[in-house]
């Protein structure tokens, strides 16, 4: 009895409590310190993995971004790319609408363009006709493979998440029966070098780098001054709540799904009319995975994310720099580095939240609790 009385105040060591008070700044100086602690555990593991110079191998993170001309337009045009499908991702996410079908999305706006381009290009269409034509076919593609399950989500209340990434197998099976039936040669892919080309506006990345920053604008101003914006962030924090003010939570989540498709068939229609110009079933180079992780990093704000987008390109150009550098043939040892890096990311997200408190050590209370519980001991004998 005695025993119990004297641990019944008793508190864990250590308990967390989240952050209400962190300032912004000292928050993004914990995410810049894991990107740092990041890249020198890839330094640590390739000096043990294949004895390389750390000084060399941060250089040659740099080298492969911006070594040249040509790699600081591909690293900022696959920025932007990465950018726009996360752009494409925060409307639904805000909305609580777990949509992981990007990549299908974008896919299938691909595979229209293409189409448009092979067969329009066939019969001899002029190019302005087939990119006149191939534009809003494409957005529209994107459009309705995304609008599908939101359709299935408003009225029969399925699992959004199962059926958006099923419809990313349903896009490749659908890529590879074009491409069978399309491609004659043995190579298995497509090229279109002429028919239908999107028109180039001072190099072959500036274009997709400027669609990026106007829809950056546009998602800014949507999503924080049009009454749609407010309506799908109701949406998102209570759907009983929506609909008690006079929102039709089924319009908001297929609008919304609408968009957020349609953004996607637009990176489809980049992919294969300004940038591939062919198509393959890992044409979307899982860009939908990658951006749901800058949407989050980034806390879903779109300025934000202009940051994440560039230190994941960084961190995966970087990289296959270091592979070429240090003869690493087998991938897996980059997938590993950036993995780890990824993982420090995301476990400092924790520190930006919450804060571990310890329990206070107070002997002298203790001390007394027991005194007076042997003397009132004492008395009951």
């Amino acid at each position: 009895m005695m025993t119990n009385k004297l641990f019944k105040n008793k508190e864990p060591l250590f308990h967390v409590v989240k952050r209400t008070d962190i300032p912004s700044w000292k928050a993004w100086l914990f995410r810049g310190g894991a990107i740092l602690f990041g890249i020198l555990i890839i330094c640590l593991l390739l000096l043990i993995m294949k004895g390389a110079n750390p000084f060399v191998v941060f250089g040659e993170l740099f080298n492969g971004c911006f070594g040249s001309s040509r790699r600081t337009w591909l690293t900022f045009r696959q920025t932007a790319l990465l950018l726009t499908v996360g752009l494409a991702l925060i409307p639904a996410f805000k909305m609580k609408f777990w949509n992981l079908g990007a990549n299908g999305q974008i896919l299938i706006g691909a595979l229209v363009s293409i189409m448009c381009m092979f067969y329009m290009g066939k019969a001899g269409v002029n190019d302005a006709v087939i990119i006149i034509v191939m534009i809003p076919l494409s957005i529209l593609a994107g459009a309705i493979w995304a609008v599908i399950p939101a359709i299935f989500k408003a009225y029969f209340d399925t699992n959004e998440s199962l059926f958006t990434l099923m419809m990313n197998y349903i896009a490749e099976g659908l890529v590879a029966v074009f491409l069978s039936a399309a491609v004659t040669s043995g190579s298995g892919t497509l090229d279109i070098q002429q028919a239908g080309n999107l028109p180039r506006l001072g190099n072959d990345h500036l274009l997709t780098i400027i669609v990026s920053i106007v829809l950056l604008v546009v998602m800014f101003i949507y999503l924080k001054y049009h009454k749609h914006g407010y309506e799908l962030e109701v949406v998102g924090e209570s759907q009983n709540t929506a609909k008690y003010v006079g929102i039709n939570v089924k319009k908001v989540v297929i609008r919304t799904l609408i968009l957020s498709g349609a953004i996607c068939g637009l990176v489809g229609l980049l992919l294969a009319g300004a940038i591939d110009h062919t198509i393959s079933t890992t044409t979307a180079n899982n860009m939908g995975f990658t951006a749901i992780m800058v949407a989050w990093l980034a806390k879903f704000n779109p300025f934000l994310m202009v940051g994440t987008s560039f230190i994941i390109t960084f961190l995966g150009r970087g990289m296959s720099q270091v592979q070429t550098r240090f003869d690493i043939t087998n991938d897996s040892i980059s997938d590993i580095a950036i993995g780890l890096v990824y993982f420090a990311i995301i476990a400092v997200e924790f520190f930006v939240s919450y804060k571990v408190v310890f329990r206070k050590k107070a002997p002298h209370i203790e001390v007394k609790e027991q005194n007076n519980l042997v003397t009132e001991t004492k008395e009951d004998k």
